[in-house]
């Protein structure tokens, strides 16, 4: 697979890891940084990941910060995609099954490098699992308006 991986400067010592594991395990990984402990700014490598990934240069991203939160609603902010902030790997797993998340965000100042590497693990091994949690997804890149969504809830 073809795995995009961003970080900020929190996340370079583990995103640095999980690319030459990924590389190890035979998948083509694309670094697009940050590559230095200079404070950097995640919300810009969170976009640079979205983009890669919206554009079809990856078929999943991996984006890291300190907690994982900041760079997964910077990659959010792409329609394009469903990033999914997990911790271990049935939420990594649930993610992919359930949500259809094309990319994976930790934190690394939460995460462990074998905790990161079960959690790409089963995130990569685990199929969409569409029938009913198609028309869900579906909704998260074009969600209906608000007073629409509320108005079909009473019905």
């Amino acid at each position: 697979m073809r795995i995009a991986i961003a970080s900020d400067h929190a996340a370079v010592a583990l995103k640095t890891a999980l690319a030459d594991w990924l590389g190890e395990q035979g998948h083509s990984v694309t670094d697009l940084g940050t590559d230095g402990s200079a404070s950097v700014d995640y919300p810009d490598y969170g976009y640079r990941l979205a983009e890669a990934v919206a554009a079809g240069q990856a078929d999943y991203g991996v984006a890291l910060c300190g907690s994982g939160i900041g760079i997964s609603i910077a990659v959010n902010r792409n329609p394009a995609c469903r990033c999914a902030l997990v911790s271990e790997p049935l939420s990594a797993t649930l993610a992919r099954e359930h949500n259809d998340a094309n990319v994976i965000a930790m934190g690394a100042r939460l995460t462990g490098i074998d905790m990161a590497k079960a959690c790409i693990a089963a995130f990569l091994a685990t199929p969409f699992g569409g029938d009913r949690h198609a028309r869900r997804v579906g909704k998260l890149s074009n969600p209906p308006a608000f007073d629409d969504a509320i108005a079909a809830k009473a019905d």
